[in-house]
């Protein structure tokens, strides 16, 4: 994917030296004062519902995967438009068999399916919208899932009655930038875009942040 796309924008940022700072930052003081999500939250959609094999879209860090607790060697596809994420996953999660694939979710998904469970963690807030641009990246994963797969994840909402004061600054700031675009993003219209690929959906709101679930995925 060339960098001038308008999918590879809201990756961008991910730099070696912001990899390292992830963390320790974002999942931490951001998460917990700006989000108002307890880091003790974060990880609970991987803990309760991945499976091998495993499709991460966007996978960052990697830090949610390794604490998953995925048994060594489970099969897991790492996808991303940005390379650094992928070299910064894939060594830190040498203990599994990981297969990184640089690709954009927005388009039809270049990997071996079909997957037990999928997550799109953090990554819908930062795709370009509108929403309904969005949709195409559940129905992308929806088509590489088992019958019987489930989709979850969590994305910051940008229409919300919860947020404080920081999280607007932020989140302007951050569209600004074009690391998020999600202004027009709200509870409804993600629902919307999951019940288009799947069945059965649910979700509930942490602070700023939308926690979905989604199974029976729609052929």
């Amino acid at each position: 994917m060339e960098r001038d796309d308008p999918a590879y924008k809201g990756q961008a940022d991910y730099t070696p030296l912001l990899l390292r700072l992830y963390d320790p930052l974002v999942l931490g003081p951001i998460a917990r004062f700006v989000w108002r999500v307890p880091t003790s939250e974060l990880p609970k959609g991987y803990r309760e519902h991945i499976r091998e094999p495993h499709l991460d879209v966007g996978p960052g860090t990697g830090y949610f995967i390794d604490r998953s607790g995925l048994p060594d060697g489970s099969r897991v596809t790492i996808l991303d438009p940005n390379p650094n994420v992928l070299r910064h996953a894939s060594r830190r999660l040498q203990r599994l068999d990981v297969t990184a694939v640089q690709a954009d979710v927005l388009k039809p998904l270049p990997v071996k399916g079909p997957f037990a469970s999928a997550a799109l963690h953090a990554v819908l807030h930062c795709l370009p919208g509108p929403m309904e641009r969005k949709a195409k990246a559940v129905s992308n994963v929806a088509s590489v899932l088992q019958p019987d797969g489930v989709l979850f994840g969590m994305s910051v909402l940008g229409k919300s009655g919860n947020h404080t004061w920081l999280a607007r600054r932020f989140l302007q700031t951050f569209n600004r930038r074009g690391a998020f675009d999600n202004l027009d993003d709200s509870e409804q219209s993600l629902r919307e875009i999951l019940e288009a690929s799947f069945g059965q959906v649910q979700m509930s709101t942490i602070g700023s942040i939308a926690v979905f679930t989604a199974t029976n995925p729609r052929r």
